[in-house]
């Protein structure tokens, strides 16, 4: 979740502030990292029944992403849209391997009668650590961007009143006003679109980090067979209490 919250509310920065691309584009340019990540999580959902060690598929996915977001953090003003394309399809392709994945790891894992709970759990924890890893990374670039502004405008030597104009708080709207943007020469512009790229560096490199948790967790998870009819447990296997009340049921 932290990956994913961070690539998809973060990359609009990327084709905005970036690239210079405008806002009807770069909603588009971000679908495609969609269709990475339900192709990966149609093809996880065939795959896990068909390997023994499922759980690989996990730190498989979760080092896609961490590739991912590396990818994200060379990006540059130079760099070409087809690129950051090319990234976040990547980006997708991990998130959609980790998530049928865990889901059915947790379900699978516990009696039957729990599912619900459990899946409802997962979602919880997701959006959880969605919220927290968003206002993380929000920080991040609040305390980083203010600071790459000044080192990046400092050696043109501009006048006060245009270094005035530029926001303080470290605020990336700010820097996507068009009317602001207009009134700075070309070379402040540009400036502007290194400093935005200096930060969304640091951004994607601290998600990666925190994903490098998640890969070394993976390595850890307990795998439980798919099919638990010995045990009472997993999609095959209802309880014995429901097959006697379905009994009972068309007996009357």
């Amino acid at each position: 979740a932290f990956g994913m919250f961070g690539s998809i509310l973060f990359t609009p920065l990327v084709f905005q502030g970036v690239l210079g691309i405008s806002a009807t584009n770069s909603g588009a340019l971000i679908t495609p990292m969609m269709f990475g990540l339900l192709g990966a999580s149609t093809a996880t959902g065939f795959v896990m029944r068909r390997i023994t060690n499922y759980r690989y598929l996990g730190t498989l996915g979760v080092a896609v992403m961490i590739f991912g977001m590396w990818l994200l953090s060379q990006v540059t003003p130079g760099t070409p849209e087809w690129h950051v394309v090319a990234d976040l399809i990547v980006v997708g392709l991990g998130i959609g391997t980790t998530f049928p994945l865990y889901l059915t790891a947790v379900q699978v894992a516990l009696p039957r009668q729990f599912m619900g709970v459990a899946s409802s759990q997962i979602q919880f924890w997701r959006n959880l650590g969605g919220t927290v890893g968003s206002a993380i990374l929000g920080a991040v670039l609040a305390n980083r961007l203010p600071d790459y502004l000044t080192a990046r405008t400092a050696a043109l030597h501009l006048p006060p009143q245009v270094i005035a104009s530029l926001p303080k708080t470290g605020s990336a709207n700010a820097i996507l006003d068009p009317t602001l943007l207009a009134k700075l020469p070309a070379g402040f512009v540009q400036a502007i679109r290194f400093a935005l790229s200096d930060t969304l560096h640091d951004i994607y490199i601290f998600a990666g980090a925190i994903l490098v948790i998640a890969l070394v967790s993976t390595v850890f998870l307990k795998e439980v067979p798919l099919t638990g009819a010995a045990s009472g447990r997993g999609f095959d296997a209802p309880p014995v209490e429901v097959e006697e009340e379905e009994r009972e049921a068309v007996a009357r």
